[in-house]
């Protein structure tokens, strides 16, 4: 499409959690580094909250790519059910729980807990330590929900945790979790991600051209063209995204060699918003 108009050899801005695109602003390297100490410390919990749109699904892929195997095993939740057991249920398969039951009664939370806990041990004697990271966290609403992952903090040893739980969601999950003491007790550190500020928009678009292989990238969007960006998406990586490669479409179609404050309008334009 425009790629070869813009020198590029991948798009560079699309909304999917690639880790290569991480922009480590110093509020996305603090909320990186935060979460690297609670699962490196072998500690209960941590919550990164932020609006929607702002990177806290890219930090946890991120994570994923840090602990691997042998030494981690990571598992990732991205729509995470409401109900208790069905949410233990999702943990265990995702950590490779064999022969799980598929009806649902009475005495599945104890089973689940019971095949998540054998997990944890076996990979405890192996030295190796277990993530599971929830995103969209502020999903969870029940009561029972938040008190389920209470319970798998409940597996521990002397000296550590079993399980390091990493929940990822939206400014709610933390009104949500303060209402629940118990597990509060075991969150070890929390961050709350804001919108970038204007230079961190400007180094954002620049990472990202520069990164999809851009020889130029900071000349492609002019400064007006950039302040035009960061005004109308508050900051939110997701929308930078959506207007930047709207913008480099018409800068394509009008065979420009710059985007200027004039095709971010229109790209604004194009968003219907």
């Amino acid at each position: 499409m425009y790629l070869e108009h813009w020198g590029l050899k991948g798009l560079p801005f699309e909304n999917t959690p690639d880790p290569r695109f991480l922009y480590a602003s110093r509020q996305h390297a603090e909320a990186l580094a935060r979460l690297r100490y609670v699962i490196e410390g072998r500690k209960g919990a941590g919550v990164l909250s932020g609006v929607f749109g702002c990177g806290k699904t890219l930090i946890g892929r991120a994570l994923a790519r840090l602990f691997v195997l042998p030494r981690y095993q990571v598992s990732s939740v991205t729509q995470p059910p409401q109900s208790a057991v069905e949410l233990l249920r999702t943990i265990a398969r995702s950590l490779g729980a064999p022969r799980l039951p598929e009806r649902l009664t009475e005495m599945s939370t104890d089973a689940f807990l019971q095949a998540i806990e054998e997990i944890l041990l076996n990979n405890a004697k192996d030295n190796r330590d277990t993530v599971v990271i929830i995103d969209e966290a502020h999903v969870l609403q029940e009561e029972a929900t938040i008190d389920a992952l209470r319970l798998l903090l409940n597996f521990q040893q002397e000296d550590r945790y079993l399980v390091t739980l990493i929940l990822l969601g939206q400014p709610e999950l933390r009104e949500r979790l303060q209402r629940h003491k118990p597990f509060l007790q075991r969150i070890a550190m929390g961050y709350d991600l804001a919108p970038l500020e204007r230079a961190d928009t400007q180094q954002y678009i620049t990472h990202r051209l520069t990164t999809a292989g851009a020889a130029n990238a900071a000349a492609i969007f002019s400064e007006l063209a950039v302040e035009a960006v960061h005004q109308n998406a508050g900051g939110i990586p997701r929308r930078i995204n959506q207007l930047c490669d709207l913008a480099l479409v018409s800068g394509w179609q009008r065979s420009v060699a710059q985007i200027d404050q004039g095709i971010v309008q229109e790209a604004l334009a194009g968003l219907g918003v």
